[in-house]
């Protein structure tokens, strides 16, 4: 019964490792994939930048990615937009006191990583998707832009902060920018077309714990 118990916690562990860190990597690129084809022309620009450092002839790979800055600002506002997980979970160590709100040690704190991520004290237009925030390309870009998904800067948290940060953070951001430059190199996207125009695609959020498309 004994070893019976520990295969299935075995099990149930290793689901955990391989569906958590799947899952919301593939909700990010549709998220990206979905963003960029409701805005063209960043799909455009993201295009540009892949033939002319990659070229035509060869694939997008791993290695390649630290010379695509257009890509991991697109990759960075998708996380802001749309993170993963909307809320951060933690317990608290000891009692204190937030906002003038008294919070008792062991108690359980929400943090929305969603709202903070579209609060307009932080985000010029925050509901609006451009990656060209992040791309010290105007004052705004050089205030944001040294802003990371990994590091303390707490308007924008999608992978959470501290030692309690998401462990599969790094080997995420890899397989969701490798994956992203490659279906856009490789592939030309468009709404369904209707009545003699393309449209756009529904960006309604799903009811989840984790934020999918509806």
């Amino acid at each position: 019964m004994k070893l019976c118990c520990e295969n299935n916690s075995i099990y149930i562990n290793s689901a955990n490792i391989f569906t958590g860190g799947t899952d919301t990597t593939t909700i990010t690129l549709e998220w990206s994939l979905a963003e960029l084809i409701n805005h063209p022309t960043v799909m455009e620009k993201a295009m540009k930048e892949i033939d002319s450092i990659i070229g035509k002839d060869r694939m997008v790979m791993e290695t390649y990615i630290d010379n695509l800055s257009y890509l991991q600002a697109i990759v960075k506002e998708t996380l802001r937009l749309h993170p993963p997980s909307l809320f951060v979970l933690r317990e608290s160590t000891g009692n204190c006191t937030i906002a003038g709100y008294d919070i008792p040690a062991k108690t359980w704190v929400f943090t929305n990583v969603w709202a903070i991520c579209r609060d307009p004290k932080h985000w010029d237009d925050p509901l609006e998707f451009r990656p060209k925030r992040f791309l010290n390309n105007d004052n705004e870009s050089k205030k944001m832009g040294q802003v990371g998904v990994r590091v303390q800067h707490y308007q924008l948290l999608p992978f959470g902060s501290g030692r309690r940060g998401c462990p599969g953070a790094l080997l995420a951001l890899k397989v969701a920018h490798t994956t992203l430059a490659a279906m856009i190199q490789c592939f030309e996207l468009k709404a369904e077309e209707k009545e003699g125009y393309y449209g756009c695609v529904d960006m309604e959020e799903g009811p989840s714990f984790i934020l999918s498309r509806a």
